[in-house]
């Protein structure tokens, strides 16, 4: 491609050398520069990538784009200044690979809570209709039915469009992908062309990354600010910024709502352990997922496919026999005792009280709820307390352990918890640092009907401490422990 081409629509300062030149790759890691590339220099949130500018070179890069030019100007060099690296990787990306957000319908989900959930059956939902989807979520992407192992909850701006142009090539009608804040923040999805938006809800997540709420909403609201008319905007009408975050989109604005007056509105009928019985726009329909959170899920979904086209009676048909994201309120029930086990990827205060407040509306009698938690290391610390005191307060028995403790010790993680549990809460509390131990005291401590919560980590199949990654796959251990105490 040529690099004039490649720039279009990029905010250029100046340019040293000719733009009329052809180049076969770009990348902004110096590590993987191959000969003939173009290297852009991004200023990262540990490493700036200016000071990668030489290595780039000596690896064959033959076109640099930063914010900064470099003191030394090498003349068989051409060198591009951008107002915005950042901005700069994720058009000159869209760029490269010819523009493919344009040549399907791509719909992108934010939010706190429900985002890989909503993305998974929208997929599912479509796929079943007879498109050809793409899936791009947390727990894994996927081209048609070949499933991509996912690094991050949205890559970074040339993997996206390298992955998106996958889909166009591989033709795919549609692409359902998650847009995390660190995403929309990094400009990873900027320059694409989103046919629609969702926003699920907004609570206490990230802000070791984004340092205030106020600035974490903004971000998430920059998303739906970045629309075009053509677009739609799809919002949760129950949620305190639900509103706000469509106020200034150009997009086709429309609500979802179980409590309020709303163009999708939905009315939970039955919440048990075989599923919801919900009206949704007076429409009587029983699915297999249970809870409060995921009817507005299953809400948001039907509002997606209902602007995208599709005949409400076939949506519903299609959703009504769905089971949703791996990890995401996924239960075993035990063959002897019928001890119910619920393995969740909540790891935030809101997401660990609408699974609790779900467990406990679905209990018939005495059952106790016994939750075994914990709070990932190098990451949000404020919310360490929280989230133990939202276990405290809605389950009969709380065990604290690690999750993944990353580069932090474990027992510090548990101390930060533990500032969260109230003197009354104390006795039904106790704190077990490895995580194995602490899902087999949970279950060897449950009885008949009991329901034993395992939460934070959902679908990762892994565990890191102290830097070191191992396999743990928390539906693998449970299973393992019913065994145990069957026998």
């Amino acid at each position: 491609m040529l690099l004039k081409d490649l720039l279009y629509k990029v905010a250029i300062r100046s340019v040293v050398g000719s733009t009329n030149v052809s180049v076969d790759a770009i990348m902004s890691d110096s590590r993987i520069a191959t000969k003939n590339s173009v290297f852009i220099a991004v200023k990262g949130t540990e490493k700036d990538g200016h000071e990668f500018i030489d290595k780039a070179v000596d690896a064959g890069s033959s076109v640099m784009v930063c914010e900064q030019l470099p003191k030394k100007i090498k003349g068989d060099i051409i060198y591009v200044q951008v107002e915005d690296s950042a901005l700069a990787v994720a058009i000159m990306s869209h760029n490269f690979y010819h523009q493919p957000s344009e040549k399907i319908k791509l719909i992108g989900i934010t939010g706190t809570n429900g985002k890989t959930t909503i993305a998974t059956l929208l997929y599912q939902l479509f796929s079943s209709l007879g498109y050809k989807c793409g899936l791009i979520s947390t727990v894994e992407n996927k081209i048609g039915e070949k499933v991509i192992a996912a690094t991050h909850t949205t890559p970074d701006a040339i993997q996206l469009n390298e992955l998106l142009n996958q889909m166009v090539e591989e033709k795919c009608s549609h692409v359902f992908m998650e847009n995390s804040s660190h995403a929309i923040q990094q400009q990873r999805s900027a320059g694409l062309k989103f046919s629609g938006a969702i926003f699920s809800n907004i609570t206490h997540d990230h802000l070791d990354y984004h340092k205030t709420f106020e600035n974490y909403i903004n971000v998430k609201k920059q998303f739906f600010d970045s629309l075009s008319s053509d677009a739609f905007a799809i919002s949760n009408a129950d949620d305190k910024r639900g509103v706000v975050m469509l106020q200034n989109s150009a997009a086709q604005k429309y609500f979802y709502s179980l409590k309020t007056v709303a163009a999708f509105k939905g009315k939970i009928l039955e919440n048990r352990i075989e599923g919801l019985q919900m009206l949704i726009n007076d429409q009587d329909v029983h699915f297999r997922m249970i809870g409060e959170f995921n009817a507005y899920n299953l809400l948001a979904v039907y509002a997606a496919a209902i602007c995208l086209g599709e005949d409400k009676q076939d949506v519903l048909k299609c959703l009504s026999l769905l089971k949703g994201a791996e990890g995401r309120f996924d239960y075993l029930i035990s063959k002897k005792d019928k001890v119910i086990a619920i393995i969740d990827y909540a790891h935030t205060p809101d997401a660990l009280l609408n699974v609790l407040s779900t467990i406990n509306k679905l209990k018939h009698r005495n059952e106790a709820v016994i939750t075994v938690m914990g709070c990932g290391g190098d990451r949000d610390k404020t919310k360490r307390p929280l989230m133990a005191a939202v276990a405290c307060k809605e389950s009969d028995r709380v065990i604290l352990t690690s999750d993944n403790p990353r580069s932090e010790d474990p027992l510090q993680i548990i101390k930060d918890m533990e500032e969260g549990v109230k003197a009354d809460a104390k006795k039904k509390c106790i704190s077990i640092v490895d995580r194995r131990e602490a899902i087999k005291v949970a279950v060897s401590i449950a009885k008949g009907g009991d329901i034993v919560l395992v939460a934070g980590k959902g679908h990762e199949k892994y565990q890191i401490i102290k830097g070191v990654k191992s396999h743990f796959d928390d539906k693998k251990v449970v299973k393992e422990m019913f065994e145990i105490f069957e026998k």
